[in-house]
């Protein structure tokens, strides 16, 4: 009796989970061993690789770049295995004016960068140095006026090797660090130093203006970079360039988006 008891509780118990997993199927999306194989058999060669298909498309999705459009502008945000990875703007219209990308990164709003397309249609160009979050997007510009500019976009996750934030380097500290500095009206500073290349842009003043960094690199002429420090006197905006070296720098500063005193570029 003890035996039979037994059974007839074991047999209870299997049929309860029975009921379980067959409940849960549909959620996990689980099939019993036989019609899998069934199906393996019956099935023509291309249905046995639909399966697979969803997460293909899935990853395919992933390394593809998001971007903001502007008339005359294609300004992208990649990871490093899509067609334009790290940050980029394209040039889409032949006209006399030129394409920018505007960006943020890490969520922090005391620094924004600027890249500038100088190039001609259909020319790419940008940075591959981003953080973990990147908010961007398009901008039109006449020479050094801005005449156009689109939504914000934010894109979390695509640099493998994301750069840090770096929001509390002093102009001291960026002096220290650097090999090079130079300096406008005793309130903004340029320092850069090479190999693992990196640039400040320093707000030194009191005052109410803005500290820009305006540079370019690796000996291209079509590609001007921008750190425009925002957070206000004593504190540092700073961008990477990896294995690249600075050819042209100055620093500047601005009330907003009108210029107030520069220097000529100096090369490195």
């Amino acid at each position: 009796m003890v035996i039979a008891a037994a059974v007839m509780a074991a047999t209870a118990i299997s049929a309860d989970g029975a009921a379980a997993k067959v409940a849960a199927g549909p959620a996990i999306r689980e099939a019993p061993a036989v019609p899998a194989v069934q199906s393996v058999r019956t099935a023509p060669p291309a249905a046995t690789g639909t399966p697979v298909a969803a997460p293909v498309a899935a990853a395919k999705a992933e390394a593809e770049p998001v971007c903001a459009r502007l008339k005359g502008v294609e300004a992208c945000v990649g990871p490093d295995s899509s067609s334009r990875p790290g940050v980029t703007v394209e040039d889409t219209r032949d006209d006399h004016m030129h394409p920018a990308v505007e960006y943020y990164l890490n969520g922090y709003l005391g620094t924004k960068y600027v890249i500038h397309n100088l190039g001609r249609k259909g020319e790419v160009r940008g940075s591959r140095e981003i953080g973990k979050v990147v908010t961007f997007r398009a901008a039109l510009y006449r020479g050094d006026r801005r005449v156009g500019y689109g939504r914000w976009k934010t894109v979390r996750n695509v640099a493998k090797y994301p750069v840090k934030r770096d929001s509390r380097t002093t102009p001291a500290a960026a002096r220290a660090k650097s090999k090079v500095c130079t300096a406008t009206k005793g309130a903004a500073s340029v320092c850069f130093a090479e190999r693992h290349t990196f640039v400040y842009a320093c707000d030194t003043g009191a005052d109410r203006y803005q500290a820009r960094a305006e540079y370019f690199v690796g000996g291209d002429p079509t590609t001007r970079y921008e750190i425009h420090q925002l957070a206000g006197a004593g504190t540092c905006g700073k961008a990477e360039h990896g294995d690249l070296s600075i050819s042209m720098y100055r620093a500047s500063l601005f009330d907003e988006n009108r210029r107030k005193g520069t220097r000529l570029y100096k090369y490195n």
